[in-house]
């Protein structure tokens, strides 16, 4: 039994490690009610309940997705949902494919005083009375969304939202393990903006650092822990765009620089990446070379899993075999690019999935 305040120790650590099986890697299926609403309107299906459920439903019931997805993200609304049916709930279709349910736990963003409209992230009060309910409700870890920009003409990211975005996930962690959650860490930098690769690594390296002082400070148990940042690219705007060669050795050697070789999983966010891109990225990742990375390399992907999917389903009932075979091509690919493998990218959707300012 590992020395640490957590009277979940052992299991904290057995879960995180189980979520970065080889090979396998993190559903984000965690959007609030008004961003699937707008996925659902690009699709001409209306915002309720019923049809959110159903297409949840849609993604959990897929054969085969549990050789390749090892957790899924919920929003709360899906924790406690019954299927279609009513004869169960909604996540026991996931957890009878012995895929861990997750929970998204902040509350989303409010602007930080004093900066350039740079944000701190709501939902500490009354964390741990809640992380204890879904603990209970069988969710087995949870997610927590910090945001940061870069504007080199601002001095964005500024001290003061690092600072504070940095104590809050530090805080947001011991309150998760204090309830038997796995805390997935998440600071975001966004890749909004026209700076270089070398601008987002310098940023990025300063939030991770500071991150991880601030873990340090919180005495988080760092094997029970997940990351969940960006890839290191050049800004959406920036010209020419980064190779995946590239965007591996940066991000990689950002990681090396930061990230405590305790933490035995990181797994990146699509960030507006389209489908193929965040594939091919992941696997250049996992075949970096002469750059250390100790920690299990692989993906917690929302658009970048769904977007084919959700065209695919487009609300129809009929569609549901081929919603579900085009979500399926998504997770064997990622999986895949987690082992180092790029697979045939049929099916993949090219489109750009980015959004500026991007809301959860």
């Amino acid at each position: 039994m590992p020395e640490h305040w957590s009277p979940y120790a052992a299991e904290l650590i057995e879960t995180a490690k189980k979520i970065v099986t080889p090979g396998k890697g993190i559903l984000a299926a965690d959007e609030s009610t008004g961003t699937i609403g707008k996925r659902f309107s690009s699709i001409q299906v209306e915002n309720n309940e019923a049809n959110r459920t159903a297409y949840r439903e849609l993604l959990f019931s897929t054969p085969g997705i549990e050789e390749f997805i090892s957790g899924v993200i919920t929003f709360e609304e899906t924790l406690f949902a019954k299927t279609t049916d009513g004869k169960k709930q909604l996540c026991d279709l996931l957890r009878e494919k012995g895929i861990i349910v997750g929970i998204k736990t902040d509350k989303g963003t409010t602007p930080l005083p004093g900066t350039d409209g740079e944000t701190a992230t709501l939902g500490l009060d009354g964390l741990l009375e809640r992380s204890k309910k879904y603990y209970e409700a069988g969710a087995r870890f949870a997610k927590w969304r910090a945001v940061l920009k870069i504007d080199p003409a601002t001095g964005c990211p500024s001290q003061q939202a690092i600072t504070e975005n940095a104590h809050t996930l530090a805080r947001y962690g011991a309150i998760s393990q204090m309830a038997g959650l796995v805390p997935i860490i998440e600071p975001e930098v966004l890749m909004d903006g026209s700076h270089t690769i070398e601008q987002a690594a310098a940023a990025q390296e300063r939030v991770l650092a500071a991150v991880y002082k601030a873990i340090q400070d919180q005495n988080l148990l760092l094997e029970g822990t997940l990351l969940k940042p960006a890839m290191t690219t050049p800004g959406a705007e920036h010209k020419p765009a980064a190779t995946p060669a590239e965007i591996a050795f940066y991000t990689v050697r950002t990681l090396s620089r930061t990230v405590p070789p305790a933490v035995p999983g990181i797994v990146f966010l699509s960030g507006g990446q389209s489908e193929i891109e965040a594939t091919q990225n992941l696997a250049a990742i996992n075949n970096v070379k002469n750059v250390s990375r100790p920690w299990a390399l692989s993906f917690s992907y929302g658009r970048a899993l769904q977007q084919s999917c959700l065209k695919a389903w487009s609300g129809n009932p009929a569609n549901v075999a081929a919603a579900q075979e085009a979500f399926l091509k998504r997770c064997r690919a990622n999986g895949q690019a987690q082992l180092g493998k790029l697979v045939d990218a049929d099916g993949a959707s090219q489109e750009s999935l980015y959004v500026k300012d991007y809301k959860y």
